[in-house]
């Protein structure tokens, strides 16, 4: 769809929530005066710079724009700390019921909690909507409790743990429950010890010094030399040191976990409590399993699991994964918080080790339940839940067809048509964020499945296929595959996978995950187009398979980004004697971390499933699942028979030592 025919469309049915006449007139001038997408684009830039007189003086050329409320937030968020509440209110009035409104209340909120204005706080937090800021949620605590007295120490415990770095909403309301005794030292210390091992030591400290300037200064010291801050024997005399020298020894085991445990064995252990040792020794063997060595289970048979996090036992379980230690997998499953429980990595794997150790059939059919309880379509666990039931992926019967008053509700939407309007005009995060607010939600609520499926709809009209894929994905009950997993430029894919013999549903797969099909994606790394190579990968590859006078800017095409990307696919499946989930890391990853992932020779030969779970970078675990069960769907789709996740999977284990690297300098 050319440019400006998308505009012009989007134009005729958005606009603000204003009179027929008023819109009409609106529209009318979005027509008649194109230049005023360039003031649109120019503001957002002048917003990015924080140029509050440019704002303030085109802001008046912008009145009856479709994206006329963007002008008005960026003009009045650059100077909000000079605005009065009487300008602010009218803002929230005049844009009543958009993204914008919401989004400048949500930047009030933090200012009135950095002012500690609780009563005006609480009267505005009333009419928030989104509701997803940490901060603004740990200032309502705080607010609730100033105001009312009551005990929010719960909540505050749950943000502020999540959080990795530290803010003045979530730590003012740490303080200040501790302050009032809600909070005990042991819970800011939990925080302290989260904020060491993801290495965020301004965090630890901000936390320790709650408690008080002395455990800050500790804290601090741990930080800059964790070994020096060990060597010191006094450091066990009080609850503060014991908690440094815990903190020492989890900073110890981030480098060297071996270190950290034969300072626990000869020195430590005897000195901490209980509850202390397990923690440290769950983090050496956190440490020790993303190395992937079977010793990561040592430390952690030393540990009580009600002791550890989710994050420890979610490691202790993949360490015992590794080595079919399934007694273990189910005790540490048993452990996890509720939530955690129920989170469908952990469900399926609790599932199998009831069933590996089941010896009635009541404990056969408790296995079953739990697969029941998450089989479907819509994941890789779900997908492997499926299998274990006796059942395979298949395409989903496809819910009745949109009506005309469907589609034509979804078309008025004035929020999803400034999101497509923000999109078509190079402002994606305004655009994908407006459309969110939109779909998330609605006067009653949320969309219901139908409704999201007619908003998904419109963004496949527009090919603006990752607000398709991100709105179809949100039914619950009702489910459209052919919107879930989109082929756009269908012929050019099927047509390059068949000439280098690559499966066309992995290629779909794994474009999904890279790009949402956005032509012009770009990652944070420098990652271009449907595939996302970076540059030096794709001049790589374009010599390695003959591709004539290649230039850079030419891997944004369609074609030549599907020739390169499916080319270095093939190239990297190859190397990998054809592993689909080996093949997925090494592209997320690159080549050298997956052919240590797999271990040396001698090494465990592991279901896929298993060593996938295993990888040690988040990001990759998440990318390699996502892709192999994108590729199961839309094998189901393309062939109309049933898929079978298990076979893509199969086996992960050390290089055959006969094999044959193909391409030693594989980038």
């Amino acid at each position: 769809m050319q440019f400006h025919t998308i505009l012009t469309s989007i134009a005729l049915l958005g606009g603000l929530a204003l009179s027929p006449l008023d819109l009409a007139h609106a529209q009318a001038k979005t027509a008649a005066n194109p230049q005023a997408d360039g003031i649109i684009v120019e503001m957002s830039q002048a917003f990015a710079k924080a140029d509050r007189k440019r704002l303030t003086a085109l802001l008046p050329q912008t009145r009856g724009h479709t994206l006329e409320a963007w002008a008005a937030y960026w003009e009045l968020r650059a100077r909000l700390d000079m605005a009065g509440p009487t300008e602010i209110k009218d803002f929230l009035s005049r844009y009543a019921g958009t993204y914008q409104e919401d989004r400048l209340r949500n930047d009030w909120l933090l200012m009135l909690g950095q002012r500690r204005e609780w009563a005006n706080f609480a009267a505005e937090q009333a009419n928030y909507r989104m509701n997803d800021d940490r901060e603004v949620r740990c200032y309502g605590y705080i607010a609730e409790h100033t105001l009312t007295g009551a005990d929010v120490s719960a909540e505050v415990k749950r943000q502020w743990y999540a959080q990795k770095d530290a803010d003045d909403g979530c730590t003012l309301a740490a303080s200040t429950l501790h302050n009032a005794k809600k909070l005990s030292d042991a819970d800011i210390w939990r925080k302290v010890r989260l904020a060491t091992e993801a290495n965020r030591p301004r965090a630890a400290k901000t936390a320790a010094d709650i408690i008080s300037h002395r455990a800050g200064k500790f804290v601090d010291e741990v930080n800059t030399n964790a070994a020096r801050s060990l060597s010191k024997q006094w450091l066990t005399v009080t609850t503060t040191a014991k908690e440094s020298v815990v903190l020492g020894l989890i900073r110890l085991s981030l480098t060297d976990p071996d270190a950290a445990a034969q300072q626990m064995e000869s020195r430590w252990s005897t000195h901490l409590t209980p509850e202390q040792r397990s923690w440290v020794w769950g983090v050496i063997g956190k440490q020790i399993a993303q190395r992937l060595s079977g010793d990561a289970n040592a430390p952690f048979a030393k540990a009580k699991d009600s002791d550890l996090s989710d994050d420890l036992l979610g490691w202790k379980v993949r360490a015992a994964l590794r080595q079919a230690q399934w007694g273990v997998v189910l005790g540490a499953t048993e452990a996890m918080s509720p939530e955690a429980r129920q989170e469908s990595t952990w469900v399926y794997w609790r599932a199998r080790a009831l069933l590996q150790l089941a010896k009635t059939d009541t404990e056969r059919a408790e296995a079953n339940h739990l697969f029941e309880s998450i089989a479907s379509v819509r994941g890789f666990y779900e997908q492997l839940a499926l299998e274990e039931l006796g059942q395979r992926t298949t395409t989903p019967s496809r819910p009745p067809a949109l009506t005309a008053q469907e589609k034509a509700d979804a078309r008025a939407n004035p929020g999803l048509n400034r999101g497509l309007y923000a999109i078509a005009l190079g402002l994606r995060t305004e655009g994908v964020r407006e459309w969110n607010y939109s779909v998330n939600l609605h006067q009653k609520g949320g969309m219901n499945d139908r409704e999201l499926l007619a908003a998904a709809d419109l963004a496949c009209q527009h090919e603006v296929w990752d607000r398709c894929i991100n709105t179809s994905e949100r039914t619950k009950t009702l489910m459209d595959f052919e919107q879930r997993f989109p082929m756009p430029h269908k012929e050019s894919v099927l047509r390059r996978a068949k000439q280098i013999g690559l499966d066309p549903a992995y290629v779909y797969g794994l474009i999904r995950q890279e790009s949402r099909f956005i032509m012009d994606a770009r990652s944070g790394v420098g990652a271009s187009g449907l595939m996302q190579v970076m540059p030096p990968t794709a001049k790589w590859t374009a010599k390695k398979i003959g591709m004539v006078d290649f230039k850079p800017h030419q891997i944004t095409e369609r074609d030549t980004n599907i020739a390169i990307g499916t080319g270095y696919l093939k190239l990297v499946l190859d190397d990998f004697s054809g592993s689909m989930p080996m093949a997925a890391a090494a592209y997320n990853a690159g080549p050298s971390r997956p052919r240590n992932w797999r271990g040396q020779s001698g090494g465990p030969v592991l279901e896929a499933a298993i060593w996938a779970e295993n990888v040690p970078f988040q990001e990759t675990r998440d990318y390699v699942k996502k892709v192999l069960s994108n590729t199961t769907n839309y094998a189901a789709l393309i062939s109309g028979q049933p898929q079978s996740l298990k076979s893509r999977l199969g086996l992960v284990g050390p290089r055959d030592a006969n094999a044959v690297q193909v391409n030693t300098d594989l980038p």
